[in-house]
C-alpha cells in the first residue's frame, strides 16, 4: 500500500473529509488531495505532525512514511 493510500484510509476509518484534515494543520484541502495521490510528499512542523496525530487519532508510527515511499527510486 503506498504511502498516499495509508493515509486516506486513516483519514477515512473516522470518516474526516480532506477539508477537515486539512484545517486541523494548517494545509489547503488541494495540498492533503496531493499527498493522498502521491504526488507531493509532506512536509509539515512539528506541531503539524502532532496535530495529524490527533486529527488522524493515530500515534506517530502509524503515520505513513513518505521518506521510504522516495527511497524505492
Amino acid at each position: 500500500m503506498s504511502s498516499g493510500s495509508k493515509l486516506t484510509k486513516l483519514r477515512k476509518r473516522l470518516g474526516l473529509t480532506q477539508k477537515q484534515v486539512a484545517d486541523a494543520i494548517g494545509v489547503t484541502d488541494q495540498t492533503v488531495s496531493n499527498w493522498e495521490a502521491g504526488r507531493f510528499e509532506p512536509r509539515l512542523t512539528i506541531s503539524q505532525t502532532q496535530a495529524l496525530c490527533r486529527v488522524l487519532q493515530c500515534p506517530l508510527d502509524e503515520l505513513p512514511s513518505f521518506q521510504d515511499a522516495q527511497k524505492s527510486d
